[in-house]
């Protein structure tokens, strides 16, 4: 293994992967979405080829966290849904939505 990928299973916390891969980051957005982040990270580092360069991967790897933060700068958790309990609870709401005209009353 790398030394990249050494130190970097060797990090734990958000704002260790953070400092690590020189993201700037507000520390209130991290407190409030620290395992989305790091969860919406793992995504997109699953999604980069397996061929990169250990210079390629420190660059793929700071830009795809770099990503994953930004994505709740700008949006918050239940809208992302990166986790399973968000994307269920959501298709459970859609369907058990009953429309007012589908409901009759029976005759008497």
């Amino acid at each position: 293994m790398s030394d990249f990928l050494d130190t970097l299973t060797g990090l734990s916390s958000a704002e260790e992967f953070l400092d690590f891969l020189k993201v700037p980051y507000d520390p209130q957005v991290v407190r409030v979405n620290r395992l989305h982040i790091l969860k919406r990270f793992h995504d997109y580092i699953g999604q980069l080829p397996g061929d990169l360069d250990s210079a390629s991967l420190g660059q793929a790897y700071s830009q795809a966290l770099e990503h994953a933060y930004s994505d709740f700068v700008t949006s918050n958790a239940v809208t992302e849904k990166v986790f399973k309990v968000f994307q269920q609870a959501d298709s459970r709401r859609k369907a058990s939505f009953v429309p007012l005209a589908a409901i009759s009353r029976k005759p008497s």
